[in-house]
C-alpha cells in the first residue's frame, strides 16, 4: 500500500549564514571540531538541535572520561581539548581524578561542562545555533553548497565551503545521498539517571538485585555503573539496557527515550521494594538518552577490531586510544570486556566475573591503538564533507572500543584542522596532507604518535 503523500510547493530560502566551516551536531565532538577551525583563522558556524552543547556528556548526563594514558600508564596519548578542557573544569572543582583506572579518568559535573562549552565557543568567536535541525543539504557540482536548517525563527540556509557531520547519526552525510550502513544488532541506548541518598545502598548488592528481581520488572538484564558527580551528593546511575531500538529513525528514537525512563522508574521500585532502608531519590533524567551507536558513514577505510587489538598503526593516524572493547551483548545479559594483553572478561551484575582469553598470551602487547584519518573521509565525490564522531567507519569490534568520547573528541578536532587544511590547499578533503594534518594537529595540543 503507497504512503499517503501531500504536496509542499517549492520555495525559496533565505541564507542565514555564511561561514568557511559549518558543524553539525554540537556534541564535545562537534565542538572541538569546530574551536580548532576557529582558532586556525576559520569562520565557523556550529549547529546543535538540542539546547545545550556536549552532546552524550552534558545532555545525556554521562558524567565520565576515560583515561588519556596507554594501558601501562606510562606515556600520555591524549591530549588537545580533551585536557585542556578538564583542566579548565578542575579549577572550578568540578573535577575527580581517578588516575591508573581502566574504568574511567575523571568523572565531572556534566552542568559545569556544558557551560565551559558555551565560555569556549564564545572565545573562540564561533557563530552557534542552539535549538537547530537540520532539514536537508543543497548541492551543487559535487559539492554541499548548504546545509538547509529549521529552528523558532524558520527555515533558512548556512552556506559554507566546508562541511562537517558531528551529529552522531550521520545525519548530514545520509541527507547528502552519502552512504551509510548499519549494525546488525546495533549497540544499546541507555538512560541515566541522576539520584541523591546513594549512600544509603551501602551493603546492598545493586547489580544482584536487579539481576534476581528484573524480570518482574520486565527489566532487560544488562549492566550498572555509575559515578558521584563531584563537590555534590549526586549520583549518576547508568543501569538502563534499550535493545535493538533504531535512534536514528523517529520512531526508535521515541520508543527509546519513552523506555529508558520506564527502567529508570523500574530500578527504583526494585530498591523500593528489596531494599526499604535505602532511600534513593530521583532528582534528574537526561534531556536526551545515551546512544551508543546508529548509522555508520562508508568512508575510505574501515577500522576493523583486529586493526584495534593488535595495536596496528597508520601513518594518517589522528587520534589514539586505550579504553578496552566493551561489548553490550544483544542475546545474553552483561557485557565481555577485551584487552589488548589478550584478556577476556564477562561480566553480569549479581554473577562472579568470567576471565578467559581471546588470544594467547604474548611476550609483548600492544598499550594503545590509534584512527586513521581515512576512517573519517566519505567514500564520496562531495570533496567537502568530514564525519567524526561514532558515525565513523568501523566494524562492530573496533567500534565497541572507539566509540567513547576522548577517543572522538580527537576526530572532532581533526576535522576541524582538516577542514582548514583542504580549505586552504583549495583541494578534497581526501587529498590533504596526512603529515601537514598530524604536524597541525600537534601544534594545537594534540598527541600524535608514530
Amino acid at each position: 500500500m503507497a504512503s499517503e503523500t501531500i504536496h509542499e510547493p517549492g520555495r525559496d530560502v533565505p541564507v542565514i549564514a555564511r561561514a568557511d566551516v559549518c558543524v553539525l551536531g554540537g556534541s564535545c565532538t562537534g565542538v572541538f571540531a569546530a574551536i580548532r577551525a576557529a582558532r586556525l583563522g576559520c569562520r565557523v558556524v556550529l549547529v546543535e538541535r538540542a539546547g545545550m552543547f556536549g552532546g552524550v556528556a552534558t545532555l545525556s548526563m554521562v558524567n565520565v572520561w576515560h583515561s588519556p594514558m596507554d594501558t601501562d600508564y606510562r606515556i600520555p596519548i591524549i591530549g588537545g581539548l580533551t585536557t585542556e578542557i578538564i583542566d579548565r573544569l578542575r579549577k572550578r572543582g568540578a573535577v575527580t581524578d581517578r588516575p591508573n583506572d581502566p574504568n574511567w579518568a575523571w568523572a565531572f559535573n556534566s552542568a559545569q561542562l556544558a557551560i565551559e562549552l558555551d565560555e569556549m565557543v564564545r572565545e573562540a568567536r564561533i557563530t552557534p545555533m542552539l535549538h537547530t535541525i537540520l532539514a536537508a543539504t543543497h548541492i551543487e557540482n559535487d559539492r554541499v553548497v548548504a546545509a538547509i536548517v529549521e529552528n523558532k525563527s524558520g527555515r533558512g540556509a548556512i552556506v559554507a565551503d566546508m562541511f562537517i557531520d558531528a551529529t552522531g547519526d550521520g545525519d548530514l552525510c545520509h541527507r547528502a545521498g552519502i552512504e551509510t550502513y548499519k549494525a546488525q544488532h546495533m549497540q544499546p541506548s541507555t538512560t541515566c539517571a541522576a539520584l541523591t541518598g546513594w549512600a544509603s545502598l551501602k551493603g546492598v548488592n545493586l547489580g544482584k538485585l536487579l539481576l534476581e528481581h528484573g524480570g518482574e520488572h520486565d527489566l532487560p538484564q544488562g549492566f550498572a555503573w555509575g559515578a558521584e558527580v563531584p563537590d555534590s551528593d549526586v549520583y549518576m546511575l547508568a543501569g538502563t539496557r534499550v535493545y535493538e531500538a533504531d535512534c536514528s529513525e523517529a520512531q526508535g528514537l521515541t520508543h527509546a527515550e519513552m523506555e529508558g525512563r520506564r527502567q529508570v522508574r523500574a530500578i527504583l521500585d526494585i530498591v523500593r521494594q528489596h531494599a526499604p532502608q535505602a532511600k534513593l531519590t530521583l532528582q534528574a533524567l537526561p534531556a536526551r538518552i545515551g546512544i551508543r551507536e546508529t548509522r555508520h558513514v562508508r568512508c575510505l577505510h574501515q577500522l576493523t577490531g583486529d586493526e584495534v587489538l593488535t595495536g596496528t598503526r597508520f601513518d594518517d593516524a589522528i587520534a589514539n586510544g586505550s579504553y578496552r572493547v566493551d561489548i553490550h551483548h544483544h542475546d545474553k545479559p552483561g557485557i565481555t570486556f577485551r584487552y589488548l594483553d589478550g584478556k577476556e572478561v564477562y561480566i553480569v551484575p549479581g554473577r562472579p566475573s568470567v576471565t578467559s582469553r581471546w588470544r594467547p598470551v604474548t611476550e609483548a602487547n600492544p598499550t594503545f591503538y590509534q584512527i586513521p584519518y581515512r576512517s573519517m573521509v566519505p567514500r564520496t565525490s562531495l570533496g567537502n564533507v568530514l564525519c567524526a564522531g561514532r558515525m565513523i567507519d568501523a566494524d562492530g569490534q573496533a567500534h565497541a572500543a572507539i566509540r567513547v568520547m576522548v577517543n572522538m573528541n580527537q576526530t572532532g578536532e581533526a576535522a576541524g584542522v582538516a577542514s582548514t587544511l583542504a580549505l586552504r590547499a583549495r583541494c578534497s578533503v581526501a587529498d590533504v596532507d596526512v603529515t601537514q594534518l598530524r604536524q597541525t594537529l600537534a601544534q594545537g595540543g594534540s598527541i600524535i604518535l608514530a
